[in-house]
Order: structure tokens, then C-alpha cells, then sequence
């Protein structure tokens, strides 16, 4: 398998803007929440990306198969933790919207080269 720079693969750039809409989001939320959820979203949310740059950085089609399993479970956790900033209403659900279809695209994306990899 070559290995893939993260900068050539669709989702890893998308990823990547993924990281920086979290983090300029989430700088509204309140000082309370700086070592609680804030922390917890926006390490979710860099873990997509980089675990993806690590799998394709292996040279690998398990080990790549591997981060990118552990980049689609990332997704879901972010995904539950935007809900979460919407419940509590820390940030409104029109602001999140962009977010989710953003990281539903980059949850397909996965998936599909995970689906192309099994053995």
C-alpha cells in the first residue's frame, strides 16, 4: 500500500476544516466549560483528522483500516457532544446545522474507503 498525505485525501481536508469550524464555534461557550465540554469537542474533533494522517501515514492496509475505524468512531462521539452543546443550550442548533452535514459527509467518506480496504 503507498502511503497517502492527508492533504490529498478528500475527507482529511475536510476533516481538517471540520477542526477549525469546531474550534471557532466552540470559543463561545462559557468559561465554566473550558475543562469540561469545550476541551472534550475540540480534542474529539482534532482526533479525526489526525488519526486519519497516522493510518495513512502507516504504509499499512490494516493499520490504515484500523485509525480510520477509530477516526469514524471520533465522528460519532463529536456528534453526540454538538447535540449535547444544542440540549444544553450552549449554542444554537442553527449554528451546529453546518457542523453535523459537514461531519455526516466526512462520516461517509470514511466509511466508503473503509468498505474499499476490507479484505
Amino acid at each position: 500500500m503507498k502511503s497517502h498525505r492527508i492533504e490529498d485525501l478528500k475527507f482529511g481536508k475536510k476533516s481538517m476544516t471540520l477542526v477549525k469550524e469546531v474550534y471557532l464555534v466552540s470559543a463561545g461557550l462559557p468559561n465554566e466549560e473550558k475543562f469540561g465540554l469545550l476541551s472534550q469537542i475540540r480534542r474529539c474533533a482534532v482526533s479525526i483528522p489526525s488519526n486519519i494522517a497516522e493510518g495513512a501515514g502507516r504504509n499499512n492496509k490494516n493499520e490504515f483500516y484500523q485509525f480510520l475505524g477509530i477516526a469514524f468512531g471520533s465522528t460519532y462521539e463529536l456528534h453526540t457532544q454538538l447535540k449535547l452543546l444544542i440540549d444544553l443550550n450552549f449554542i444554537s442548533e442553527v449554528k451546529i446545522v453546518p457542523l453535523k452535514e459537514l461531519l455526516a459527509e466526512i462520516q461517509k467518506m470514511i466509511y466508503s474507503l473503509k468498505e474499499s480496504l476490507k479484505l
